[in-house]
């Protein structure tokens, strides 16, 4: 009897071409896009074509008919409202710089699709991202890096658990991006030549600050940018505005470059630094998940990344308490931002990861 496997469609070439790879390789293939963005404009879905929009829809709808698959719509707004959006508005109002794609994919597009998909009788849901997963000697499951350096996405996915692991395939992970363009356009797919989607779906001008402005209702707080003294340097507009290591933007002139070096949301005030400043060895993070080991036994040395594009760096990790880890890098890093992710690597494998809280 053939597996049953639902794959999460947002209309892009590389979801598309994951579903075609898995109906060659034998699968019964079941389409469906997530309709988790509450609205969206003709003029955004033309601009825009993002992976959680109605623009998707139509998109995938077509791919879906070119494979000859079933294809269904769900709605997973409530999920998303709760889990994505109102957290990012919180994390901003906290002085921290969320990561909603990561939010997004463990609670909506995995633990919510998932849950539906076993519900509906499918033995796996997979997507268009681009990294592997292994099965590692210990038994447990883990992601692995994509054949694509340049491309790879494990970094957004190491919140998923073992048993979301098991129940995944990531056909994609195996090819670099000119291939899976290439398979498209040789299976005649519509959108082999669809732009990749803009990085915060729900936010397509990129102006967070007014974004969550529109959320609370609530007009956001002006404050001071303070030196590393605490000496008043200036007013700004309000700490949503601003993320650790920003440059550009600021609105104030100093005669020389100053970043942001810390958020205060206590007091409201932000402080300016040097860009020397912004470097530290030594960072903490929270809310953990470890994926290829259960849990850190004493010192462990691994390569950590501390933002999507960072190519990351050697370091040791150490257990604070049961819910905390210290990392130690080799070398300082610049701009460690509380909220952002840092995921460990035991070579191409993900160890885990977790959240920078300082």
């Amino acid at each position: 009897m053939r597996k049953k496997v639902v794959v999460g469609m947002s209309g892009g070439v590389d979801s598309s071409v994951a579903a075609y790879l898995l109906k060659e390789q034998g699968y019964e293939v079941i389409g469906v896009t997530m309709q988790i963005w509450q609205e969206e404009t003709s003029q955004v879905q033309e601009e825009n074509g993002g992976c959680c929009g109605l623009s998707a829809v139509e998109d995938a709808r077509r791919v879906a008919e070119r494979l000859g698959i079933r294809y269904y719509v769900m709605n997973f707004r409530e999920e998303f409202q709760k889990n994505v959006i109102d957290y990012f508005v919180k994390e901003y109002q906290n002085g921290r710089t969320p990561n909603p794609c990561i939010a997004c994919n463990r609670y909506v597009k995995w633990e919510s699709l998932l849950r539906r998909s076993l519900e509906i009788g499918a033995d796996y849901i997979a997507t268009g991202h681009y990294a592997r997963i292994t099965q590692m000697a210990n038994g447990r499951y883990a992601l692995k890096r994509s054949v694509t350096a340049a491309k790879d996405q494990t970094y957004a996915l190491y919140s998923l658990t073992q048993d979301q692991l098991k129940h995944t395939l990531m056909p994609v992970g195996e090819y670099e991006k000119e291939e899976v363009r290439k398979i498209a356009e040789d299976t005649g797919l519509p959108v082999a030549h669809k732009p990749d989607s803009q990085e915060i779906c729900f936010v397509p001008d990129h102006d967070y600050a007014s974004f969550i402005e529109r959320e609370t209702g609530k007009k956001i707080q002006t404050g001071n940018f303070v030196d590393v003294q605490g000496n008043v340097i200036g007013p700004h507009k309000g700490i949503t505005h601003y993320t650790i290591g920003q440059r550009k933007g600021l609105g104030i002139a100093l005669g020389r470059p100053v970043f942001v070096k810390e958020i205060r949301p206590e007091t409201g005030e932000v402080v300016l630094g040097e860009n020397e400043e912004l470097f530290s060895t030594t960072l903490r993070a929270n809310a953990l998940n470890f994926m290829s080991v259960p849990e850190l036994d004493g010192e462990v040395r691994a390569s950590a990344k501390i933002r999507y594009n960072h190519r990351g760096d050697d370091c040791v990790l150490r257990m604070v308490d049961k819910e905390t880890v210290e990392v130690v890098f080799d070398r300082p890093q610049r701009a460690a931002t509380p909220g952002q992710a840092v995921v460990f690597y035991e070579g191409d494998c993900v160890l885990g990861g977790g959240t920078i809280i300082k």
